[in-house]
């Protein structure tokens, strides 16, 4: 080999460990090293070297993760040593059983136990030969399962190549397969944006993705895998044996470059056992990935010899599972709640069923869309999901079990709480009720923000007090503030006179505002602080904003369509222009505003852009104060941009700024650039 030749080589080899270091890093250990670009600068780096030099590229490169054939289909492959199955345990007395059987097997009470997670996926063999990845099947039937190493290799967490050179010539590595569950969410939204069916669960998603003939289909799937075990091992390097106890297989495991799962833990008796149980069950909804249940097993290998098998499953291991989390009911009724920022949501109201380790007899059917892909009706029988803590859903209908009588279902168009107009905007998901200041299902949030340091500003009104006050029936609407008694606010618990006349004279010193904060408290969706400043500068007087129409509406600076949509609406509802007239009549008021030609304004006409995260001043107040001074703020640069104020962190807008030479300001000069026009 030519010393350039030689120098490649080591070049290659070199992009390999770095690159692999790095993969580690990130999808095994989740703490990067570098930023992604960076890596993607040395993938690009390889690729083009490979491309020059085909002859340098190995089975194990970075680059080979993804074939370019597509299959026939799968080959099967025989296990050396079959994949046996776990028996099973439903209860804290069956695990004593379980213990007590093997104490008398092993004649000891003296053993440690290795527990973990039981992993939602499949079952996967992983065979490495002088530590690469050679060949990935399935778990099959057990005894004889399918190749799917071309799919394997596209999961970033599974190295192709093991770490060190203390591994055996052979080894077979056993584990799990899964789809987290945030990568889960996103695949099905994927599919809902396109069009095609989702998949009901992330084990099915991770099953259907693993069994793709295009390992390019693979390849955008969010697969991971967690190591639990080894298999058949050959050659094993005499310098560093496998160990002697299951715990031990898997730091050994770890240390070779493959991920094991964080919650694994070597306990000391079946107690502790019951208590790892309760401690994952208990936390099982926040786990980022699906588990049914956990998994013990005995930590002494010669222990795991002794105890030996039975005809498809370990003497020595059992999986405890959790409390079924689906179940089959009958769905007696839809009713529709409304949320405390006006969301409706349809409710399924369920003949009493036990899922989850608890009686349920309601479930959240989210929306109409979903209760129309689904095809659920009233009537149908049903299956229903329950996650730990979360709230039960309806997973699907039963369509052999639908009566004839069963009913569809639609969204109703008032609120049924206060009757104003329910509408979806923009095809929103959700049908939301325009009574925002009236409606009872939203008090207390629309109390809340009406109080807040940005609106109304009254000081002392937190929202355990506002909280207290709606229930004790002291305020129905954000009018009934200005109403108060001092003996009624005095009375109230944690309160007394001192309290209560802070809270009053707040009360009434916050009657005294702008029109920006008055449009601002309102509440009205999508309608931040820039937003209600533009529109009190645009038409200088409320009654102008209340009768304006939604195509007028849009002239704004800083309203479109959806904006213009909701202020329209929300001014149109009898009920709310009812609760501002009673908030004028209490003495609300504000000072004229004087308009200004807008060629007077310091800012005028020019395009800004507001970029990365802001320490000293808030990003609303920022851009309010922008559009105060005649600026047009943008979400985008481009050609026509007069200035970028980049912020911490300010990412591709800066950078495309820097590239079309338009003039970049910190925050510290925005600050100094508002005080010079505040003042002049």
């Amino acid at each position: 080999m030519t010393d350039d030749a030689d120098s490649l080589l080591k070049q290659v080899e070199q992009l390999h460990q770095t690159l692999n270091y790095h993969s580690h890093r990130y999808y095994v250990l989740d703490d990067p090293e570098i930023p992604d670009i960076e890596y993607d600068k040395l993938f690009r780096q390889l690729e083009a070297i490979e491309a020059k030099h085909p002859e340098l590229i190995s089975l194990d490169s970075p680059t080979q993760r993804v074939g370019g054939k597509i299959l026939d289909g799968f080959e099967q492959v025989t296990h050396t040593i079959p994949m046996l199955s776990l028996s099973n345990a439903f209860s804290t007395e069956e695990i004593e059983e379980f213990s007590k059987r093997l104490e008398e097997r092993l004649k000891t009470n003296s053993f440690q136990i290795v527990a973990e997670p039981k992993l939602d996926g499949l079952a996967i063999s992983l065979r490495y030969e002088k530590g690469l990845l050679m060949q990935a099947t399935t778990r099959g039937d057990g005894q004889t399962g399918e190749d799917v190493s071309q799919n394997v290799r596209t999961i970033m967490a599974i190295p192709l190549r093991l770490t060190g050179d203390d591994y055996p010539d052979v080894l077979e590595v056993r584990g799990e397969i899964f789809m987290p569950k945030a990568g889960f969410a996103k695949l099905n939204q994927l599919q809902i944006d396109k069009g095609e069916k989702t998949f009901a669960n992330p084990r099915n998603a991770a099953a259907g993705s693993l069994r793709q003939l295009d390992s390019k289909i693979a390849a955008t799937r969010p697969l991971d895998m967690f190591c639990y075990g080894i298999g058949s091992v050959e050659g094993e390097n005499t310098e560093n044996p496998l160990k002697t106890s299951h715990s031990q297989i898997l730091q050994q495991l770890k240390s070779w470059g493959l991920a094991v799962c964080p919650e694994v833990k070597l306990l000391n008796n079946w107690q502790q056992c019951i208590d790892y149980y309760d401690s994952i069950l208990s936390r099982r909804a926040d786990l980022p990935y699906e588990i049914d249940g956990v998994v013990y097993k005995i930590d002494s290998i010669a222990q795991q010899q002794q105890a030996g098998f039975i005809s498809r499953a370990p003497r020595w291991a059992i999986a405890h599972k959790f409390p079924a989390e689906e179940a089959m009911t009958r769905l007696l009724n839809i009713d529709v709640q409304v949320g405390r920022t006006g969301a409706l949501t349809p409710v399924a109201r369920l003949a009493p069923v036990f899922v989850g380790g608890v009686t349920v007899t309601n479930a959240t059917l989210h929306n109409q869309d979903e209760i129309d892909r689904k095809d659920v009706r009233i009537g149908d029988m049903v299956i229903v999901r329950r996650a730990g803590d979360v709230i039960p859903e309806v997973v699907k209908p039963v369509l052999s079990e639908r009566p004839e009588n069963s009913k569809a279902f639609r969204m109703p168009d008032h609120c049924p709480i206060c009757h104003s107009l329910a509408e979806r905007v923009n095809d929103e998901a959700k049908s939301r009720c325009t009574g925002g200041l009236f409606c009872p299902a939203q008090r207390k949030e629309a109390i809340k923000h009406f109080a807040s340091r940005k609106a109304m500003d009254i000081d002392g009104l937190g929202d355990k007090l506002v909280e207290q006050m709606v229930d004790d029936g002291m305020i129905h609407t954000i009018a009934d503030l200005f109403h108060l008694s001092f003996k009624k606010i005095s009375q109230m618990e944690r309160m007394g006179a001192k309290s209560a006349t802070n809270l009053l004279a707040a009360i009434e010193a916050s009657k005294a505002t702008t029109l920006p904060r008055f449009i601002y408290s309102l509440g009205i969706r999508e309608v931040g602080e820039a937003t209600a400043l533009a529109l009190a500068n645009y038409y200088r007087h409320l009654e102008a904003i209340q009768s304006a129409k939604s195509e007028d509406l849009q002239q704004v600076p800083d309203v479109g369509p959806i904006v213009a949509h909701n202020l329209e609406t929300f001014f149109a509802q009898q009920h709310n222009d009812e609760v501002i007239d009673k908030l004028l009549e209490a003495g609300i008021h504000w000072p004229e505003i004087i308009p200004k030609e807008s060629h007077e304004l310091p800012l005028a006409d020019k395009i800004i852009v507001l970029t990365g995260s802001l320490s000293i001043m808030n990003r609303n107040d920022a851009k309010a104060e922008l559009i105060a001074l005649g600026a047009k703020v943008s979400g985008s640069v481009s050609k026509k941009t007069d200035l970028v104020i980049a912020g911490e962190k300010a990412g591709s807008k800066l950078k495309k700024a820097e590239e079309l030479g338009i003039e970049v300001m910190d925050e510290a000069g925005m600050i100094a650039l508002f005080k010079e026009y505040n003042n002049s």
